[in-house]
């Protein structure tokens, strides 16, 4: 292939000397792996024989694998390559410099500082100045020229600093990601079988030749052959698009693809081709993954290799076929719906995170007022001086006087950028950035590995935890405990001298060859302790429980090795059970299953009794069973297990295997088990917290209802007395779904509000529950719902989720993959933590926000009315710069780096339409505001009287700096340090210093601030337009700034309640307010940029405009009658989909309470009673699918793409469908 053009020319020369040692080469196994099916077997069959044959060449053997010496597994891979896709390069330094100074702002500065510099150095002829005016009068001796250039170089150095502080965040950022995505990879392990041991091992060490163990739930780390399987169906949607399972035989499709999932069962396979010379990794490479690209870093850093790797192949079938090509189908191909929502819900998962879009959105508005401001400052400062001198002076224009009316209009300009500078807060993405960063970082020490960043912050919004039992709640250690044998209740594990020998030996022998022969029992790591479980932790009780009996499971399993198993049925979610048939040497076959003993039970006709014989076993005595023994287990909390057995005479020939219903029945019981799984000691704290949060916690677990019910009221999820609901599966599926068996939100709608326990849940059944919540209307907040998960079927509850959670450690691969954070240790505590920092995230950001706009309006205001009264900012540019620099970047540090203390878990969660900056927020801010602006008028206009100084107003250009004006700054900068201890509290509360010391870096950046701001004053001299200050003044500013702190008291005695003014701001964008044409081209780019869309918003709101008003007219003549229906098309907002409104667009000011979309509000306002009831029938059903939204959106290709998604059968959507 084209693609690996020079990976073709290494290996055409390894070729060469290495033919001897491989019987096969690189090309021969990559065309190989490029057939499928029946060519394969045919192609395997000329070169090399069989598969034997090809393990011969690869010199390994089936069953004890490579020999594992490291100079023949170094020679593999210089041959065959490594199993590694080189990463994209990161940007070096100088690329991030680069890029941070395409930042507008800094641009427009650039410009300003080098004209200011080039006028400097240009000498106007002597003519007389006083000629040309008032203004530019004034004694200017020799050396003051000379320092005129200072301004500028001083503007252009702090330009430098704010870029290197920004490209150093940036780095680091990157820096931080790269090594969270290392660490991702190394955890990543993989079995093998290496000189006759199963052991485990990194990804990347595996090798060509390697025999590798697959079993349910695996991804397929390299491409292979299969050497020998059980029952194995394959998931290729990943590279195929193809959302149907596989089966894999070696009769007919013994090709394992690299980057697919093991959907069931399990086998060996020998590994052909690794890294860049796999199927996944030839995609990759040709999508340019090895080589240098520029198309979604962020997402690359984040995600591991594999997920790189589908997503690219996945996007590739994306493109041809819609629906199909889902990461993950939901297991049920019958929900389409779910595949177009799917779709849907990839674009949100790359857009910024809510936070973001509101941050972004804020930043910009702010910016926009930024430019407003400073551009009227300039005009007003250039009107003055014109009017001043020709009208006024009454003086003509002289050419010798040009230059200095340039320097004039310069100055102006550049007063003008810097009000801009201060007004636009860049600082807002730092202090996400770091925020976030900050918090990935100390997360990873509480066991919680985040792989999208926006996860962290949705948490702290959790409003509901969906869990699972079995390791999360419990400790996933499981043991047997009691046991029903013999026609006897055992309630502790009983002695083997009272179990008849033939029922002993039957039922050993079906625990040791019918458990996964990957499942063991290893000796204790540490002397004394518990012996580990390796492998599925039912399975392990029940070797554990052989153990018991003192029988050793080892010496069956290695008399009957795995190749001699004559069948294996695996488990999966639709049997519940596992079956392995045996072989007998009189041509008889035996075949033992285990599975959920209520399952189980209803196919045995037969059970053993206490003499060894088995006799009838009828349905009443099921029942008396379920009765005295099964209902007496499970409301322990045990989980019960049914072992049977069932022989298929010589005589009657060989069955129909594939039949499983004919075979899965007439069984023979052995013995139940109870198994007993113990709730993990720090679950029901960390639960209570959760409740307290106002986070609901529920249990979703395939084990039966009264085991559920048991192990929910020893963790706290059910109290005594409550009226909560605990269902099982198919109770659940037969409440919400009508008689057509389809699924009604309003029926979910009923249940999920008291819903606590799901027990016998199938995965679907998780994820219907999930999307139900999440869709519901019901709640005046959009539930925002966190799920746990570990199994291959968790995957699409966890991809639909708002963040997932997968397991470190019971986890499989797929499951890790659908997730936002892996829970390393498992534990459900570490939820609780996860939730702490999501919220601690946002009150940091907010903290942030209250700082930043107190000293973006004091400053912005302050040099606007100084430029327009005095003609001169009494802020100079320098200056400003450096209150950029404490206010964005050192306060972003030290505000977003907050610990989070338990505090925090008092509160109930933030909706997703909670604007950020709430009203004691803004009550802060403007009180703060008002403090800063009359402390600083009255020094700048009355402040030479006070400290009895020359007044530092109406100075002539290039005028030496004067204390007035440097008193003016240095209060202002001290005002700032201490109101920065003020923002440190967001929910009005008195005591600012609370916990202050716990946070370094807070103390060491105020502190910082406050020696360099000395320095600067003391000697910063003309640069900084700064003169040294006596120490009385000093005091006196310090003192006025500390005056912030007690002022901050007096406004947080003012209930917020009174102040009925205050508004609210900074409302995200709603995922639903960017019209569809911008989503077609968004798909294109990685990121939704926020600020992009802001700008490019006009141009697309004229044709919209003009379509819309088109639409219109036609709509009017058609229904002249009926207001609502145009009424309906006319609202602005096109309403995507109901399943992710983000939080609402508008930065209104008029609308004090955050409005909330609910599905009906087809109506912009309910302004007028008639329109509502007109209105009616408009409103779609809630558990309208998006398909509604879909199908009006290619019904028009070129019409407005805004009107309301309207459920198919309404009168707008046939309209639609006409327009």
């Amino acid at each position: 292939m084209a693609n690996n053009s020079y990976s073709g020319v290494k290996n055409s020369m390894v070729e060469a000397n290495h033919d001897g040692e491989f019987g096969c080469t690189l090309k021969e196994l990559r065309s190989l792996m490029e057939l499928r099916g029946a060519e394969a077997l045919s192609k395997i069959g000329e070169s090399y024989g069989d598969i034997q044959g090809l393990c011969n060449r690869l010199k390994s053997s089936p069953v004890d694998g490579l020999s594992g010496q490291p100079t023949d597994i170094e020679k593999r891979k210089t041959v065959f390559g490594q199993n590694f896709i080189p990463p994209k390069k990161p940007k070096t330094f100088l690329q991030l410099v680069w890029e941070a100074l395409q930042d507008v702002t800094l641009i427009i500065l650039e410009v300003a500082a080098i004209v200011s510099l080039g006028l400097s150095f240009y000498k106007p002829p002597d003519a007389k100045r006083e000629n040309c005016g008032r203004a530019a009068g004034g004694v200017e001796d020799e050396n003051e020229a000379e320092a005129g250039w200072i301004e500028g170089a001083a503007i252009l150095l702090s330009v430098i600093c704010v870029v290197l502080v920004t490209a150093f965040n940036d780095w680091s950022k990157e820096k931080q990601f790269r090594g969270l995505q290392s660490r991702i990879e190394q955890e990543q392990k993989f079995t093998v079988v290496r000189g006759g041991q199963v052991i485990q091992i990194p990804v990347a060490e595996i090798v060509v030749g390697d025999i590798a163990q697959i079993k349910y739930g695996d991804l397929l780390p390299a491409d292979g052959v299969l050497i020998q399987g059980n029952d194995l169906k394959i998931d290729e949607s990943s590279l195929t698009g193809e959302s149907d399972h596989v089966k894999k035989t070696q009769e007919k499709d013994p090709m394992l693809l690299s980057g697919t999932h093991v959907m069931e069962g399990s086998g060996k396979m020998v590994v052909t081709a690794v890294g860049v010379n796999s199927q996944t990794g030839i995609i990759f490479t040709l999508l340019g993954g090895g080589e240098d690209d520029d198309d979604d870093e962020e997402e690359k850093k984040k995600e591991k290799e594999e997920k790189k790797k589908q997503r690219k192949s996945y996007c590739s079938s994306t493109k041809a076929q819609d629906g199909a090509a889902m990461e993950m189908q939901p297991l049920n191909s019958d929900e389409g719906a779910d595949a177009e929502e799917k779709k849907k819900a990839n674009l949100p998962k790359k857009e910024k995170s809510v936070l973001q879009g509101k941050l972004t959105k804020l930043a910009v508005q702010i910016g926009k007022a930024g430019l407003v401001m400073s551009a009227i400052t300039v005009i007003i400062l250039v009107v003055l001086f014109v009017v001043d001198t020709f009208w006024i002076q009454n003086l003509p224009w002289d050419k010798d006087c040009t230059p200095i009316y340039i320097q004039f209009f310069v100055k102006f300009f550049i007063i003008g950028v810097t009000v801009l500078v201060v007004a636009v807060p860049e600082g807002l993405p730092l202090a996400v950035t770091i925020s976030l960063a900050y918090s990935v970082k100390k997360m990873m020490k509480d066991n919680n590995l985040v792989r999208h960043l926006d996860a962290c912050e949705t948490m702290g919004n959790a409003t509901a935890i969906c869990s699972d039992k079995t390791g999360t709640l419990t400790m996933n250690r499981m043991t047997v405990v009691q046991a029903y044998l013999a026609e006897k209740h055992y309630k502790k594990v009983p002695e083997p001298e009272s179990i008849p020998p033939s029922i002993l030996d039957i039922l050993i022998l079906g625990i040791a060859v019918n458990c996964a022969y990957t499942t063991k029992i290893m000796p204790p790591e540490k002397e004394g302790g518990l012996p580990r479980q390796v492998g599925n932790k039912t399975e392990c009780a029940l070797l554990g429980f052989s153990s018991d009996l003192k029988r050793d499971y080892q010496a069956i399993r290695n008399e009957i090795p795995e190749e001699k198993l004559y069948k294996v049925y695996t488990f999966n979610s639709v049997r519940k059970s596992m079956s392995t048939v045996l072989k007998m040497a009189d041509g008889s076959y035996r075949m033992f299953s285990k599975g959920a003993s209520e399952i189980l039970l209803k196919k045995c006709y037969k059970i053993l009794t206490a003499n060894g014989e088995s006799k009838v076993f009828r349905p009443r005595d099921r029942d008396d069973m379920v009765k005295k023994v099964i209902e007496p287990m499970a409301s322990e909390g045990l989980r019960t297990i049914c072992l049977a057995y069932r022989d298929f005479p010589a005589s009657e020939g060989e069955p129909d295997w594939d039949n499983e219903n004919d075979i899965l029945t007439g069984l023979t019981c052995i013995c139940v088990v109870g198994i007993e799984d113990p709730v993990r000691p720090e679950v029901p704290d960390a639960i209570r917290k959760c409740q307290r949060a106002g986070i609901t916690v529920r249990m979703v677990t395939g084990d039966n209802i009264n085991t559920a019910r048991a192990i929910a009221t020893k963790c706290g999820i059910l109290q005594p007395g409550d009226d909560f609901l605990c269902l099982e599966g198919k109770e659940f599926n037969r409440r919400i779904r009508n008689e057509k068996g389809e699924i009604e939100q309003e029926r979910i709608d009923k249940i999920w509000p008291k819903l606590r326990v799901l027990a016998r849940s199938s995965p679907t059944d998780k994820h219907t529950l999930v999307k139900g919540i999440i869709d519901s209307t019901v709640a005046e907040q959009r539930q925002v719902v966190a799920v746990t998960g570990d199994g291959t079927n968790d995957g699409p509850a966890l991809k639909k989720a708002d963040v997932g959670f997968a397991m470190g450690i019971a986890g499989t691969d797929v499951a890790k993959e659908a997730s936002d954070i892996i829970l390393t240790d498992d534990n459900f505590s570490s939820i609780v933590k996860a939730v702490m920092w999501g919220r601690n995230v946002y009150d940091s950001i907010s903290k942030f926000l209250q700082f930043q706009l107190t000293v973006n309006v004091v400053a912005v205001i302050v040099a606007f009315t100084g430029a327009c009264i005095t003609q001169d900012s009494p802020l100079k540019a320098v200056q400003m710069l450096w209150v950029n620099l404490i206010m964005d970047t050192f306060a972003s540090l030290a505000l977003a780096t907050e610990p989070p203390t338990e505090a925090l878990l008092l509160r109930k969660p933030y909706g997703r339409n909670k604007p950020l900056i709430s009203r004691t927020m803004m009550k802060n801010i403007l009180g703060q505001g008002v403090y800063q602006l009359v402390i600083i008028f009255s020094l700048l206009f009355a402040g030479e009287k006070v400290f009895d100084i020359d007044s530092g107003r109406n100075a002539p250009l290039h005028a030496p700096p004067s204390e007035h004006y440097t008193i003016v700054f240095n209060t202002f900068v001290m005002m700032q340090l201490f109101n920065e201890i003020n923002a440190r509290k967001i929910h009005g509360e008195r005591n600012v210093f609370d916990g202050i010391f716990n946070n370094l870096i807070f103390c060491s950046i105020v502190f910082g601030t406050f020696i360099v701001q000395i320095v600067i004053v003391q000697f910063g001299g003309k640069p900084f337009s700064c003169v040294a200050l006596s120490i009385d003044q000093w005091l006196w500013c310090t003192f006025l700034g500390f005056g912030s702190l007690l002022w901050g008291q007096v406004i947080s005695s003012i209930p917020t309640s009174r102040l009925k003014f205050l508004k609210t701001a900074g409302h995200g964008t709603q995922k639903e307010e960017i019209p569809d044409e911008e989503l077609e081209e968004l798909e294109d780019m990685d990121e939704i940029d926020h600020a992009e869309r802001e700008l490019r918003r006009g141009q697309i709101l004229w044709f919209r405009g003009l379509n819309r008003i088109q639409t219109q007219i036609r709509v009017v003549n058609a229904f002249r009658s009926s207001i609502s229906l145009y009424e309906g098309l006319e609202k602005p907002e096109s309403r995507t989909s109901i399943h992710n409104f983000m939080t609402h667009p508008e930065f209104r000011i008029e609308d004090s309470e955050p409005h909330i979309p609910l599905i009906d509000d087809t109506d912009a306002e309910d302004d007028a009673p008639t329109k509502r009831n007109s209105a009616s029938p408009l409103s779609p059903s809630p558990n309208q699918n998006n398909n509604a939204v879909e199908s009006s959106n290619h019904l028009l290709p070129e019409g407005p793409k805004s009107g309301t998604p309207s459920a198919p059968g309404s009168p707008l959507h046939s309209l639609e469908t006409s327009l």
